[in-house]
Protein backbone atom coordinates (compact mmCIF):
# COMPACT_ATOMS: atom_id res chain seq x y z
CA UNK A 1 0.00 0.00 0.00
CA UNK A 2 1.29 3.34 -0.92
CA UNK A 3 2.07 6.08 1.15
CA UNK A 4 -1.05 8.59 0.32
CA UNK A 5 -3.31 5.50 0.42
CA UNK A 6 -2.26 5.05 3.99
CA UNK A 7 -2.46 8.54 4.58
CA UNK A 8 -6.36 8.55 3.12
CA UNK A 9 -7.47 5.34 5.23
CA UNK A 10 -5.93 7.39 8.33
CA UNK A 11 -8.37 10.40 7.26
CA UNK A 12 -10.88 8.46 6.72
CA UNK A 13 -11.18 6.86 10.12
CA UNK A 14 -10.98 10.03 11.58
CA UNK A 15 -14.09 11.32 9.46
CA UNK A 16 -15.72 8.38 11.07
CA UNK A 17 -14.71 9.29 14.44
CA UNK A 18 -18.25 9.79 15.73
CA UNK A 19 -17.09 9.94 19.55
CA UNK A 20 -15.46 13.28 18.27
CA UNK A 21 -19.01 14.88 17.94
CA UNK A 22 -19.87 15.31 21.75
CA UNK A 23 -16.48 17.21 22.33
CA UNK A 24 -17.09 19.57 19.28
CA UNK A 25 -20.46 20.73 19.35
CA UNK A 26 -20.44 22.19 22.54
CA UNK A 27 -17.40 24.41 21.06
CA UNK A 28 -18.95 24.95 17.93
CA UNK A 29 -21.98 26.20 20.00
CA UNK A 30 -19.73 28.81 21.66
CA UNK A 31 -17.75 30.10 18.78
CA UNK A 32 -21.45 30.34 16.68
CA UNK A 33 -22.18 33.21 19.84
CA UNK A 34 -18.30 34.84 19.77
CA UNK A 35 -18.83 35.35 16.19
CA UNK A 36 -22.30 36.51 15.80
CA UNK A 37 -21.83 40.19 15.76
CA UNK A 38 -21.49 41.07 11.77
CA UNK A 39 -18.31 42.92 12.25
CA UNK A 40 -16.84 40.29 14.20
CA UNK A 41 -17.93 37.38 11.44
CA UNK A 42 -16.87 39.66 8.74
CA UNK A 43 -13.20 40.80 10.19
CA UNK A 44 -12.54 36.85 10.64
CA UNK A 45 -14.10 35.64 8.08
CA UNK A 46 -12.42 37.36 5.08
CA UNK A 47 -15.31 39.58 3.91
CA UNK A 48 -13.07 42.44 3.52
CA UNK A 49 -10.78 40.56 1.46
CA UNK A 50 -12.68 38.57 -0.78
CA UNK A 51 -11.71 35.08 0.18
CA UNK A 52 -11.03 33.34 3.68
CA UNK A 53 -8.78 34.91 5.97
CA UNK A 54 -7.04 32.11 7.79
CA UNK A 55 -5.24 30.48 5.02
CA UNK A 56 -3.51 33.23 4.75
CA UNK A 57 -2.88 34.07 8.48
CA UNK A 58 -1.55 30.40 8.73
CA UNK A 59 1.17 31.46 6.25
CA UNK A 60 2.64 33.80 9.30
CA UNK A 61 3.02 31.70 12.46
CA UNK A 62 4.43 28.53 9.73
CA UNK A 63 6.73 30.35 8.19
CA UNK A 64 7.82 32.24 11.50
CA UNK A 65 8.79 28.81 13.35
CA UNK A 66 10.09 27.23 10.44
CA UNK A 67 12.62 29.81 9.81
CA UNK A 68 13.39 29.43 13.78
CA UNK A 69 13.86 26.27 13.23
CA UNK A 70 16.11 26.43 10.36
CA UNK A 71 18.50 28.98 12.66
CA UNK A 72 18.34 26.47 15.54
CA UNK A 73 19.99 23.92 12.92
CA UNK A 74 22.62 25.60 10.92
CA UNK A 75 22.14 29.53 12.40
CA UNK A 76 24.85 28.83 14.75
CA UNK A 77 25.26 31.45 18.19
CA UNK A 78 25.29 34.06 15.78
CA UNK A 79 21.35 33.46 14.96
CA UNK A 80 20.07 32.47 18.64
CA UNK A 81 18.60 36.06 19.30
CA UNK A 82 16.85 36.07 15.41
CA UNK A 83 15.16 32.37 16.61
CA UNK A 84 14.22 33.98 19.67
CA UNK A 85 12.42 36.47 18.03
CA UNK A 86 10.73 33.99 15.13
CA UNK A 87 9.55 31.70 18.03
CA UNK A 88 7.88 34.55 19.64
CA UNK A 89 6.34 35.80 15.90
CA UNK A 90 4.75 32.19 15.93
CA UNK A 91 3.15 32.34 18.88
CA UNK A 92 1.94 36.13 18.96
CA UNK A 93 0.51 35.64 15.27
CA UNK A 94 -1.08 32.20 16.12
CA UNK A 95 -3.39 33.74 18.01
CA UNK A 96 -5.67 35.84 15.50
CA UNK A 97 -5.20 32.46 12.89
CA UNK A 98 -6.84 30.29 15.75
CA UNK A 99 -9.41 32.82 15.73
CA UNK A 100 -10.24 32.79 12.05
CA UNK A 101 -9.82 29.18 12.11
CA UNK A 102 -12.66 28.37 14.97
CA UNK A 103 -15.13 31.05 13.07
CA UNK A 104 -14.52 28.93 9.60
CA UNK A 105 -14.63 25.63 11.77
CA UNK A 106 -17.85 26.64 13.46
CA UNK A 107 -19.84 26.26 9.74
CA UNK A 108 -18.96 23.03 8.96
CA UNK A 109 -20.45 19.36 10.05
CA UNK A 110 -20.18 15.81 10.53
CA UNK A 111 -16.87 14.70 8.88
CA UNK A 112 -15.46 18.00 8.24
CA UNK A 113 -15.94 18.98 11.92
CA UNK A 114 -13.95 15.59 13.08
CA UNK A 115 -11.35 16.73 11.21
CA UNK A 116 -11.16 20.42 12.05
CA UNK A 117 -11.19 19.17 15.85
CA UNK A 118 -8.33 17.22 15.28
CA UNK A 119 -6.67 19.92 13.62
CA UNK A 120 -6.94 22.47 15.94
CA UNK A 121 -5.54 19.76 18.12
CA UNK A 122 -2.51 19.59 16.10
CA UNK A 123 -1.85 23.32 15.83
CA UNK A 124 -2.67 23.89 19.88
CA UNK A 125 -0.10 21.35 20.69
CA UNK A 126 2.30 23.15 18.31
CA UNK A 127 1.42 26.62 20.04
CA UNK A 128 2.16 25.26 23.36
CA UNK A 129 5.10 23.50 22.37
CA UNK A 130 6.73 26.28 20.93
CA UNK A 131 5.76 28.60 23.90
CA UNK A 132 7.35 26.02 26.61
CA UNK A 133 10.53 26.70 23.60
CA UNK A 134 9.97 30.32 24.38
CA UNK A 135 10.37 29.60 27.94
CA UNK A 136 13.34 27.72 27.69
CA UNK A 137 15.15 29.75 25.84
CA UNK A 138 14.54 32.86 27.58
CA UNK A 139 16.29 30.99 30.80
CA UNK A 140 18.95 29.97 28.70
CA UNK A 141 18.49 26.39 28.58
CA UNK A 142 18.72 26.53 24.69
CA UNK A 143 18.73 22.62 23.68
CA UNK A 144 15.71 22.04 25.15
CA UNK A 145 14.21 24.98 23.51
CA UNK A 146 15.60 23.94 20.13
CA UNK A 147 13.77 20.37 21.17
CA UNK A 148 10.59 21.99 22.02
CA UNK A 149 10.54 23.62 18.70
CA UNK A 150 11.39 20.28 16.87
CA UNK A 151 8.39 18.54 18.79
CA UNK A 152 6.41 21.33 17.78
CA UNK A 153 7.23 21.40 13.90
CA UNK A 154 6.22 17.82 13.76
CA UNK A 155 3.13 18.92 15.49
CA UNK A 156 2.60 21.86 12.61
CA UNK A 157 3.50 20.05 10.02
CA UNK A 158 0.40 17.64 10.55
CA UNK A 159 -1.47 20.35 11.48
CA UNK A 160 -0.83 21.57 8.56
CA UNK A 161 -1.92 18.32 6.56
CA UNK A 162 -5.02 18.48 8.46
CA UNK A 163 -5.81 21.73 7.13
CA UNK A 164 -4.96 20.76 3.55
CA UNK A 165 -7.31 18.24 3.83
CA UNK A 166 -10.40 19.96 4.53
CA UNK A 167 -9.47 22.56 2.07
CA UNK A 168 -8.79 20.54 -0.87
CA UNK A 169 -9.97 17.13 0.01
CA UNK A 170 -13.53 18.42 1.55
CA UNK A 171 -13.56 21.84 0.10
CA UNK A 172 -14.95 23.61 2.99
CA UNK A 173 -14.57 27.34 2.46
CA UNK A 174 -14.34 26.37 -1.17
CA UNK A 175 -16.45 29.33 -3.62
CA UNK A 176 -19.37 27.21 -4.17
CA UNK A 177 -20.13 29.07 -7.29
CA UNK A 178 -16.58 29.62 -8.87
CA UNK A 179 -17.42 27.85 -12.26
CA UNK A 180 -21.00 29.05 -12.69
CA UNK A 181 -21.79 30.38 -15.66
CA UNK A 182 -25.18 31.21 -16.93
CA UNK A 183 -26.46 31.73 -19.84
CA UNK A 184 -25.12 34.57 -21.35
CA UNK A 185 -27.66 35.71 -23.85
CA UNK A 186 -31.59 35.97 -22.58
CA UNK A 187 -33.40 33.36 -21.16
CA UNK A 188 -37.04 33.49 -20.55
CA UNK A 189 -37.84 31.24 -16.63
CA UNK A 190 -41.14 32.79 -15.81
CA UNK A 191 -44.21 34.31 -16.70
CA UNK A 192 -44.30 38.15 -14.83
CA UNK A 193 -47.95 37.44 -13.40
CA UNK A 194 -46.74 34.47 -11.21
CA UNK A 195 -44.02 37.11 -9.45
CA UNK A 196 -45.59 39.26 -7.01
CA UNK A 197 -44.52 42.50 -5.04
CA UNK A 198 -42.02 40.78 -2.45
CA UNK A 199 -42.69 37.42 -3.57
CA UNK A 200 -39.55 34.77 -4.93
CA UNK A 201 -39.05 32.02 -6.64
CA UNK A 202 -36.48 29.54 -7.72
CA UNK A 203 -36.04 29.37 -11.52
CA UNK A 204 -34.39 27.28 -13.91
CA UNK A 205 -32.01 29.63 -16.38
CA UNK A 206 -30.36 26.84 -18.90
CA UNK A 207 -29.47 24.74 -16.16
CA UNK A 208 -28.33 26.94 -13.23
CA UNK A 209 -30.79 27.63 -10.56
CA UNK A 210 -31.47 31.26 -10.42
CA UNK A 211 -33.47 33.27 -7.57
CA UNK A 212 -36.23 36.07 -8.53
CA UNK A 213 -37.19 38.75 -6.17
CA UNK A 214 -39.57 41.55 -6.88
CA UNK A 215 -39.59 44.77 -5.26
CA UNK A 216 -42.18 47.13 -6.92
CA UNK A 217 -41.24 47.48 -10.28
CA UNK A 218 -38.20 46.21 -9.88
CA UNK A 219 -36.60 42.48 -10.55
CA UNK A 220 -33.74 41.50 -8.84
CA UNK A 221 -31.80 37.84 -9.92
CA UNK A 222 -29.25 35.87 -8.44
CA UNK A 223 -27.68 32.84 -7.93
CA UNK A 224 -29.45 30.44 -5.61
CA UNK A 225 -26.61 28.21 -4.49
CA UNK A 226 -24.88 30.54 -1.56
CA UNK A 227 -20.94 31.08 -2.88
CA UNK A 228 -20.14 30.10 0.89
CA UNK A 229 -21.02 26.41 1.64
CA UNK A 230 -23.89 25.71 -1.17
CA UNK A 231 -27.24 26.98 1.21
CA UNK A 232 -30.39 27.08 -1.18
CA UNK A 233 -30.78 30.73 -0.79
CA UNK A 234 -35.13 30.73 -2.07
CA UNK A 235 -35.25 28.73 1.34
CA UNK A 236 -33.89 31.88 3.43
CA UNK A 237 -35.27 34.78 4.90
CA UNK A 238 -35.88 37.69 3.01
CA UNK A 239 -35.67 41.57 4.52
CA UNK A 240 -34.75 45.06 3.76
CA UNK A 241 -33.75 44.28 -0.09
CA UNK A 242 -31.62 41.11 1.26
CA UNK A 243 -31.57 37.53 1.56
CA UNK A 244 -30.43 35.76 4.20
CA UNK A 245 -28.63 31.92 3.71
CA UNK A 246 -30.75 29.43 6.09
CA UNK A 247 -27.80 27.49 6.38
CA UNK A 248 -24.87 29.87 8.04
CA UNK A 249 -26.79 33.15 8.00
CA UNK A 250 -24.62 35.20 4.73
CA UNK A 251 -26.66 37.80 4.30
CA UNK A 252 -26.22 38.92 0.23
CA UNK A 253 -28.32 41.80 -1.36
CA UNK A 254 -30.59 41.08 -3.92
CA UNK A 255 -29.98 44.13 -6.37
CA UNK A 256 -26.17 43.17 -7.24
CA UNK A 257 -25.01 40.02 -4.51
CA UNK A 258 -22.77 42.39 -2.78
CA UNK A 259 -22.25 40.87 0.48
CA UNK A 260 -24.13 42.28 4.15
CA UNK A 261 -22.83 39.72 6.51
CA UNK A 262 -20.55 36.39 6.46
CA UNK A 263 -19.42 33.91 6.80
CA UNK A 264 -19.85 34.32 2.81
CA UNK A 265 -16.72 36.12 1.37
CA UNK A 266 -17.44 35.68 -2.40
CA UNK A 267 -20.63 37.62 -3.65
CA UNK A 268 -23.30 35.79 -4.99
CA UNK A 269 -23.57 35.55 -8.97
CA UNK A 270 -26.06 38.27 -10.25
CA UNK A 271 -28.23 38.21 -13.29
CA UNK A 272 -29.38 41.02 -15.56
CA UNK A 273 -33.00 41.30 -15.75
CA UNK A 274 -36.13 41.85 -18.23
CA UNK A 275 -39.82 41.52 -18.88
CA UNK A 276 -40.32 40.94 -22.55
CA UNK A 277 -44.04 39.53 -24.20
CA UNK A 278 -45.30 39.30 -20.72
CA UNK A 279 -42.18 36.66 -19.62
CA UNK A 280 -39.01 37.47 -17.24
CA UNK A 281 -35.68 37.14 -18.84
CA UNK A 282 -32.10 36.75 -17.29
CA UNK A 283 -28.90 37.10 -18.47
CA UNK A 284 -25.54 36.19 -16.55
CA UNK A 285 -24.17 39.95 -15.40
CA UNK A 286 -20.35 38.39 -16.03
Amino acid sequence: MSIASRVANVMSSIEEMSGLDGVSQPIVDWVGKAVRPAIVRNTLSGEVIGHPLHPLLTDVPIGAWTMAGLLDVVGGSSSERAADILVATGIVSALPTAASGLNDWSDTYGPETRVGLVHAGAVTSALVLYTLSARCRARGNRTRGKVLGMVGMGALLAGGYLGGHLSFGKGVNVNRVAWEEGPGDWVAVLPEAELGDGEHRKVDADGTAVLLYRSGSEIWALSNTCSHMGGPLDEGTFADGCVTCPWHGSIFQLRDGEIRRGPATARQPSYETRVNDGQIEVRHVG
